[in-house]
Parts: C-alpha cells; sequence; structure tokens
C-alpha cells in the first residue's frame, strides 16, 4: 500500500465516514477524509442533533402547562425563536470542532471539498488528485421533493433549523418519522400546524398499533393530522402561500415542509465511471462486507440505502476498519436495532411489529398496555402511554417491543440488549420493575391480548 499516497481515502466526513477515518488513522493507517461542507454529515448539522434539541424547546411550552397542577404559579411563558437559533448554531459550531479534532487528533488529514472517483484508487479534490488503496464512499443522503407544481417554493428538514420568520401557518406533507416529528416539534414552539399524509396511516414500517395511537396523541394536542391527503400545487398568495389538495381544498400558510423520503447522495462522484454499480435512485451496491463491484471501493450508511440511521452507519464504519485493519473478528448484525421517533409523544421501538412477527414466526402472543402516566394524574394531561411486547409464542422469545410515551427512546435502548441478547417473556416476567415508573411496565404485563 506504500505506493499510495493513503491507504483509506474517506469521501464523506459524516457519521460514517468520520468514524471509518478515525478508526483507521488510529490503528496505523494513512487516512484523508473528503468533506464539502461542515464535519458531522447531516445528523450534527441537520438532522438528529439539532432536531433533538428542539424537540426538547418543544417541551416546554407543555410543561409550563402542566407546572400549574403541581402547584407552581408560571406568568404567561414566551418564546424566542431566534435565541434557540443562535444557541442551536453555536453548539453545533462546537460539534463541528470536536470533528475535526478528532481527526486530526488521530492523524487524518481533512480536506475541504467535493470529491470525484477517477477510478479504482484515485480521487480528484479541489483539481488535486489523491491515490488510495482503499476509498470509503459515505456521502449520506439528502431529502427529495416531488415534481409538483410549486416545488421550487417549500423547504425540506435541511431548512427548518433557520426559518425566518418563524413560520405562524405550516403545512408539512409527509407521513414519515422526520415529518412527524416536525410537526410534533413546530405544533409544540406554537405554530399551527397541518400535517398532510397521502397514505391511510402515518409512519409506514411501524406497529400498526403505535401508528394509530400517536396519530391519535398528535391530533390530540393539536396538529391537524389529515390521512389520505395528496397536493396537486402550491403557490404563492397574497399573505404567504396556498396548498391545493386534490380534493380541492386550499389551504393557507407561511411555510409548506416537503418531508416525503431521502435519495442517495451520489451526484457528481463519478462512480460510473469508476465502474461502481448502482440500485435504486443511485444507491451503491455493498455486498455483506460493504465492498462495491469495484473491490477497492467501499460504501456504507445512507448511500447504500440500507439502514438510514446514524448508529448504523456507526457500526458499519466500526466492522470496516476492522476487515480493512484488523483482524476481521467484528460482525454487524440488523436485527434488533432499535430506534425512536422524537414525536410528542415519544416513540420507541425494537424488533418485529405484530405483522411481521406473525409473517417470520407464524403464532405469536401480544401484550399490550395503554395507561396514563403518573405525572399525568396531577398534571391535567390527557396523553395517554403505550407499551407493547410481541411474543414468539413456541420460544417465548419476545422479538418486538414498542412503546409510545415519554423518554421512550431512553427507555428502549435498555430492552434492545436484553432482547439481542435473546430475552425470554418467561426472562422479562422473573425481572423486578422499579417501582413508579413507566417502564416496569414491560415486566408487569402478564395478561395476553385476547385471553
Amino acid at each position: 500500500m506504500t505506493s499510495f499516497d493513503f491507504d483509506l481515502f474517506v469521501i464523506g466526513g459524516g457519521s460514517g465516514g468520520v468514524r471509518a477515518a478515525r478508526m483507521a488513522a488510529q490503528r496505523g493507517a494513512r487516512v484523508a477524509v473528503a468533506e464539502s461542507g461542515a464535519l458531522g454529515g447531516t445528523c450534527v448539522n441537520v438532522g438528529c442533533i439539532p432536531k433533538k434539541l428542539y424537540s426538547y424547546a418543544a417541551h416546554y411550552a407543555e410543561a409550563f402547562e402542566e407546572a400549574r397542577g403541581f402547584g407552581w404559579n408560571i406568568s404567561a411563558p414566551t418564546f424566542d425563536w431566534s435565541r434557540l437559533k443562535a444557541n442551536r448554531a453555536k453548539e453545533i459550531s462546537r460539534l463541528n470542532g470536536v470533528y475535526l479534532n478528532l481527526l486530526t487528533g488521530a492523524a487524518a488529514k481533512v480536506i475541504n471539498g467535493r470529491a470525484m472517483l477517477l477510478d479504482a484508487h484515485t480521487v480528484e479534490v479541489n483539481g488535486a488528485r489523491h491515490t488510495a488503496a482503499h476509498i470509503l464512499v459515505a456521502t449520506g443522503g439528502y431529502p427529495v421533493v416531488p415534481d409538483i407544481e410549486g416545488r421550487e417554493l417549500v423547504v425540506t428538514s435541511d431548512d427548518m433549523f433557520d426559518l425566518d420568520p418563524f413560520p405562524k401557518r405550516l403545512v408539512v406533507v409527509g407521513g414519515g418519522y422526520i415529518a412527524c416529528e416536525f410537526a410534533s416539534i413546530f405544533h409544540g414552539l406554537g405554530a399551527q400546524v397541518t400535517q398532510l399524509v397521502r397514505a391511510p396511516q402515518v409512519l409506514r414500517g411501524f406497529d400498526d398499533e403505535v401508528r394509530d395511537f400517536i396519530a391519535a396523541e398528535m391530533r390530540k394536542a393539536g396538529v391537524d393530522l389529515r390521512t389520505n391527503a395528496g397536493v396537486a400545487a402550491v403557490r404563492r398568495s397574497a399573505t404567504g402561500l396556498q396548498v391545493q389538495l386534490k380534493d380541492g381544498q386550499i389551504l393557507e400558510a407561511d411555510t409548506v415542509l416537503y418531508a416525503t423520503g431521502r435519495a442517495p447522495n451520489v451526484a457528481g462522484l463519478g462512480l460510473e465511471a469508476a465502474g461502481v454499480a448502482q440500485g435504486k435512485d443511485g444507491a451503491i451496491v455493498v455486498d455483506a462486507h460493504y465492498q462495491t463491484s469495484v473491490p477497492s471501493i467501499h460504501a456504507l450508511g445512507d448511500v447504500t440505502a440500507r439502514v438510514q440511521l446514524t448508529p448504523v452507519a456507526l457500526g458499519e464504519a466500526m466492522v470496516l476498519v476492522d476487515r480493512l485493519f484488523g483482524n476481521g473478528q467484528r460482525a454487524m448484525g440488523y436485527d434488533y436495532i432499535p430506534t425512536a421517533v422524537f414525536t410528542h409523544p415519544n416513540i420507541g421501538t425494537v424488533g418485529f411489529s405484530e405483522t411481521e412477527a406473525r409473517e417470520k414466526f407464524g403464532e405469536v402472543t401480544v401484550f399490550r398496555s395503554d395507561f396514563k402516566p403518573l405525572k399525568h394524574t396531577l398534571s391535567g394531561s390527557s396523553e395517554r402511554t403505550l407499551m407493547k411486547l410481541v411474543v414468539e409464542t413456541a420460544s417465548d422469545r419476545v422479538v418486538g417491543l414498542h412503546m409510545v410515551g415519554p423518554d421512550a427512546g431512553e427507555i428502549v435502548q435498555g430492552f434492545a440488549v436484553a432482547m439481542k441478547a435473546g430475552a425470554t417473556k418467561a426472562v422479562f416476567d422473573s425481572t423486578i420493575g422499579i417501582h413508579p415508573t413507566a417502564a416496569e411496565e414491560f415486566v408487569t404485563m402478564r395478561t395476553p391480548v385476547g385471553a
């Protein structure tokens, strides 16, 4: 590998790319990373991190209201959108610096610019050519807006953190987790939110009861969630924007967010010239070892359109680096990947939905609990919590665990470890709960649904 400039050249400074570069450099490899934007990629700059910060901000509105039930007298709170944006920008800038320090501290070279593949071992950035024994493409994805009339008038998730001014009337188009999260967040921050979903229900791919439950909770909170609603056009009006629905209805809005899907970020990478095979929407095709059709070129994360989650990209990066520069013993499993949706209330889930479990395992036993949390016995809120277990009847193994409620992601993360280890319902039943908590409900449910 000494005949090359680098042992590993990483295209993309997002979560997966930075992790791969840092781990490889720490193992003694000569590494370079090319990134045309801010380090950290979507997750740090316009995804997970700022979204969670804004979710925290949105929760304060309901917290102020709920505090009255606990004896607190609070004067009418006001919200400063500009201050939130400034504080978020400062924190994201700090994180960009952390990522740079991680790379330079590991002796990886950081190149600011858009990289393009020239061949199996050559990359060009800013007119300069670099050779590498291995090349990793980790350029992530980008939000896609369909070809509708007025598409130039709408915004995507990338734009939501710095809107100016704050949208008093927000229309969100889409029913996936990004659409649902922004609908919840901006409603909590004080916007009048209408969410339009073309399908019969939100969050396709999640457990059906979870989908129905969160839709009901969002509507109860005040989000105007409309299913089976398609958009025909978006036009300017004297007071902002008009959204014309396919049934002829007209909605007035200050901002229209399209969150209808993401595609692999592959434009201009030179994949075709280098002979790298691509699939649907340009996704890079890789094998089980993240190797493309060109043996020296690898890809991972959202650009492969497998499982589009930051922790998955991090895990894939660790496996790849171990194979290229280690002993190749590390493995990546795609079963029982936990995930959270930061709607209000949150969703946490791991394993199979009830429908998926029935298709895969045949007979399953379902346990469910729907209750008012202890906090809301005094808060005055009508919000409820849903918790659900799906058990493979023959083995007694818990194969699906789902929650809608406060801190669902924090709770489900711990149970994901148990499920990855193969925990049975008997193990859940023998575990002592922490009282009083919502989480204890997962180890106290005894009566199956329909029993």
